[in-house]
């Protein structure tokens, strides 16, 4: 465990499961990235910053570092490019997906959104379907990476 990690353990308000998680991804932009990462594909902080929420690039930085810290994300520098980096979820931030479907599914019954309506249908038809293609498509990419 890194001294950040540390330090975030002792800074938790209690050991409740939902303060615990809720200190780890308690804020929207950190489930907005995660949500960039496993739905939409995003890799570099050029795509965070593109995704259409408007985040600043202090708190994305602040974002993608806590997530790090969390081991809910891996960087590593861009092959292409050595001055970026990769960002890419880790086998516990591919945990928070059931999380996110019932975030998109509970949303989209209560009010109008933007998710796909076909991607709705499929979260609501078999989550677990969804959820394994979804990891799947992780898995392939993470091999990629390699």
């Amino acid at each position: 465990m890194t001294r950040m990690r540390r330090s975030q353990a002792r800074a938790r308000r209690s050991g409740c499961p939902i303060g615990i998680a809720l200190d780890s991804v308690g804020d929207p932009w950190t489930l907005l990235v995660v949500r960039d990462l496993m739905f939409k594909g995003a890799t570099a902080f050029h795509d965070f910053q593109h995704a259409g929420e408007g985040i600043a690039t202090n708190v994305l930085s602040d974002r993608l570092a806590r997530l790090e810290a969390a081991g809910i994300v891996d960087k590593a520098p861009d092959p292409a490019d050595a001055r970026r980096h990769v960002y890419r979820l880790t086998a516990k931030g591919m945990d928070l997906g059931p999380v996110l479907v019932e975030l998109v599914l509970w949303a989209a019954r209560h009010e109008r959104t933007d998710a796909p309506a076909a991607v709705v249908k499929a979260m609501r038809h078999d989550r677990d379907a969804f959820l394994a293609e979804v990891r799947a498509g992780w898995r392939a990419a993470r091999r990629k990476a390699r």
